[in-house]
C-alpha cells in the first residue's frame, strides 16, 4: 500500500513522497524550537508561539492519525521573474499542494466522504513540516534551515496528509551539508548564523510577514528583489542540478514576465489584484508590496543615477 501511495503521488506531480509514523516530536527538536521562540528568533510571527501541544504531537492535531504522508512539489522555475523569489511567481502553492493531496486521499480511501478520516496540509497548520519531511526520508534540513532533497536541492513546497491507516515507514535522512557554509556567507543580512535563524534579519520575513517599514540597512541590501529572497538557495551546491518544474500552475504569466521597473513603481491596486489574483504574493498586501518596491527599486535607481553622475 505504501509503495502504491508513493507511485500515485508521483503521478499527481509530486517529486518526492515519504511516510512517517505519527508520534510525538523528538525531545531534542522540541527543545530547539522552544529555545528559538524564547530567544525571539521568530520575530513578529507570534502565531508560532501558539498551539505547542498540537505542534509537538500530530495525534492531538488530528485525533486518530497513525501515519503522515509527506510530499514535496518542485517549483524550480524555467524563467525567473525580476523582483520575486522563485516560489512566488506561480499560483498560490497552498491551494495547489492541498488539491493534489485531496486527490491522493481519494486514491487511498476511494471516492466518497473521507473528511473525518484524513486532513491535508501545506503550510496551513501548526506542523513542523521540515521535521516530518526529514522523518519521512524525503530530504534533510540544511544549514540554510530549508529542506534539501539530495540531487534536486531546496526549491520545493511541502505538504502532509494525516491518515488513520498504518503504513510502512521510511527512515530519516541525516544532514549532508558537511563543512559547506555558502548560504551563511551569502545571506545579505546575516540571518543565518551558527546560533540559528534570525527572522528579524531575513529579507523574506522583512518583505512578506513584516508590517512595519523596511529598515534602512535591509533596504540597502535588497538589491532589485522586492518580494522574498533566494540568495541562500542560489549559492547552495545542491541546487546546481535542479530540474525546472513542468507544473502548469507554477509558471509565471506573460504579463508578470513583461513588467518593467516603471510598471512596478506605478503599479495600481487594480493591476495588483489582477496580477496576483490567485497568488501567494497577496500575503504582503498591496501596501506592503509597494513599500518593498519603493525600497528596492528606489535605492537601485538612486545608485544608478549616482554612478552615471560620477
Amino acid at each position: 500500500m505504501s509503495n502504491q501511495i508513493k507511485a500515485e503521488a508521483k503521478r499527481l506531480g509530486f517529486y518526492a513522497c515519504g511516510i512517517a509514523r505519527a508520534e510525538p516530536v523528538e525531545n531534542e527538536s522540541v527543545r530547539e524550537f522552544k529555545e528559538w521562540i524564547n530567544k525571539g528568533g521568530h520575530a513578529g510571527m507570534q502565531y508560532l508561539e501558539h498551539h505547542e501541544d498540537l505542534r509537538f504531537d500530530p495525534r492531538l492535531l488530528v485525533p486518530g492519525t497513525k501515519s503522515i504522508v509527506c510530499v514535496a512539489l518542485n517549483y524550480s522555475p524555467h524563467k525567473h521573474v525580476k523582483g520575486f523569489a522563485d516560489y512566488a511567481i506561480g499560483r498560490d502553492y497552498h491551494d495547489i499542494v492541498k488539491q493534489k493531496l485531496h486527490e491522493l486521499a481519494t486514491y487511498i480511501y476511494g471516492v466518497g466522504n473521507q473528511s473525518t478520516r484524513y486532513r491535508a496540509f501545506s503550510d496551513s497548520a501548526p506542523i513542523l513540516e521540515r521535521y516530518w519531511a526529514q522523518r519521512a526520508g524525503i530530504g534533510f534540513v540544511g544549514r540554510n534551515h530549508l529542506l534539501i532533497i539530495p540531487g534536486m536541492g531546496s526549491r520545493f513546497f511541502l505538504g502532509e496528509l494525516f491518515v488513520d491507516v498504518e503504513l510502512s515507514y521510511d527512515s530519516p535522512l541525516r544532514q549532508h551539508c558537511g563543512s559547506c557554509r555558502r548560504c551563511l556567507d551569502a545571506c545579505p543580512m546575516h540571518a543565518l548564523s551558527a546560533d540559528g535563524f534570525h527572522a528579524d534579519r531575513c529579507l523574506s520575513y522583512l518583505t512578506i510577514e513584516n508590517r512595519d517599514e523596511i529598515p534602512t540597512k535591509a533596504a540597502e541590501r535588497m538589491g532589485e528583489t522586492f518580494y522574498g529572497c533566494d540568495r541562500c538557495q542560489q549559492v547552495c551546491p545542491w541546487n546546481e542540478k535542479a530540474v525546472p518544474t513542468d507544473e502548469p500552475q507554477l509558471q509565471p504569466t506573460e504579463e508578470l514576465l513583461e513588467m518593467t521597473d516603471d510598471d512596478w513603481l506605478t503599479l495600481t491596486e487594480e493591476r495588483y489584484r489582477r496580477l496576483f489574483k490567485c497568488s501567494a504574493v497577496k500575503r504582503a498586501k498591496y501596501s506592503g508590496l509597494m513599500r518593498n518596491i519603493k525600497a528596492a527599486l528606489g535605492n537601485h535607481n538612486r545608485r544608478r543615477t549616482d554612478e552615471q553622475t560620477e
